[in-house]
């Protein structure tokens, strides 16, 4: 009684797509596609990202003004 039948989810996803339409459906599942796609993007470069900035710095020489405020 807790769980749903296939029944049920049949009729569900009948009443989703008369609501909204096929074509709105696919949009919002292309959106969502290329949205997680993003987001592991942002993640890949953000762990890439912090390693290069770090190099960076020890890298360069401090110039005058980073060396006063420094002290």
């Amino acid at each position: 009684m807790g769980s749903f039948s296939i029944g049920h989810w049949l009729i569900v996803l009948l009443i989703v797509v008369l609501i909204f339409g096929t074509k709105k459906l696919r949009n919002i599942g292309g959106d969502l596609g290329g949205a997680v796609k993003e987001f592991k993007k942002g993640l890949a470069e953000g762990e890439d990202t912090p390693k290069l900035e770090a190099d960076k710095k020890t890298a360069e020489p401090a110039t005058q003004s980073e060396r006063d405020k420094s002290a």
